[in-house]
């Protein structure tokens, strides 16, 4: 059954692990076009493909939602920033229900306070870099949103290096697209760092809700 699981599930995480490192090297590329958008869009596409199949019950579907959503959001992104932002909105509340589904029964004061952070100081400076650009709020909006989403993985019990770190990278990656549009940061440092850290923080995200439900219905203790 292993082996058999392996075969039929694991090249879904080669697979985007080839387009979402491969995407890095031709982002630029000025004639890209459709096939471009749909290359953004396949590093978590098949993630979410993954989790569909690797994970259990409402929790293995939430993640699997919450990561097509994303992968919508990476495509939609190059047609209109508003409606990629909406579907990741959609995507990002999807995965706070999966977090407050799964709280960590204790949580420490540290943890706690690095939850609160990440509540507060996201959109807190989203709103610096963005204010009086166009659509300022709406960037502060979607900041607190992204900030609790990191929150709730950060308060989980899923383990706070694979799926917190994730959600925190995602956080760092959203942060960088507002200095880079705001001219905060210029495009030599923003452009190396936006699509490393954020399909970083899917890759670890979908792991390790992944492997964490499995665990849970074998009996195996997870770490984190």
């Amino acid at each position: 059954m292993p082996r058999r699981a392996l075969i039929d599930h694991r090249p879904w995480l080669l697979a985007s692990l080839i387009a979402g490192v491969s995407y890095f090297f031709v982002a630029d590329d000025p004639i890209g076009g459709v096939w471009l958008m749909l290359w953004k869009g396949a590093g978590v596409a098949f993630l979410a493909i993954y989790a569909a199949f690797r994970g259990k019950g409402i929790d293995g579907l939430l993640i699997a939602a919450a990561l097509m959503f994303g992968a919508l959001g990476d495509i939609a992104l190059e047609i209109s920033f508003l409606f990629g932002g909406g579907l990741f909105a959609v995507g990002h509340l999807i995965a706070i229900a999966l977090y407050l589904r799964n709280r960590r029964e204790r949580t420490s004061p540290s943890q706690l306070t690095a939850a609160l952070a990440l509540l507060a100081l996201t959109p807190v400076i989203a709103g610096l870099m963005t204010y009086p650009l166009e659509n300022w709020m709406l960037a502060i909006a979607y900041s607190g949103l992204v900030g609790a989403m990191a929150a709730a993985a950060w308060t989980s019990g899923f383990p706070r290096y694979r799926v917190g770190a994730g959600a925190v990278a995602f956080v760092i990656s959203d942060l960088l697209i507002f200095a880079r549009e705001a001219a905060v940061l210029p495009d030599t440092v923003t452009s190396w760092l936006i699509w490393p850290l954020y399909y970083c923080g899917q890759f670890l995200i979908a792991t390790g809700v992944v492997q964490t439900l499995r665990n849970r219905r074998i009996g195996e203790p997870h770490r984190g």
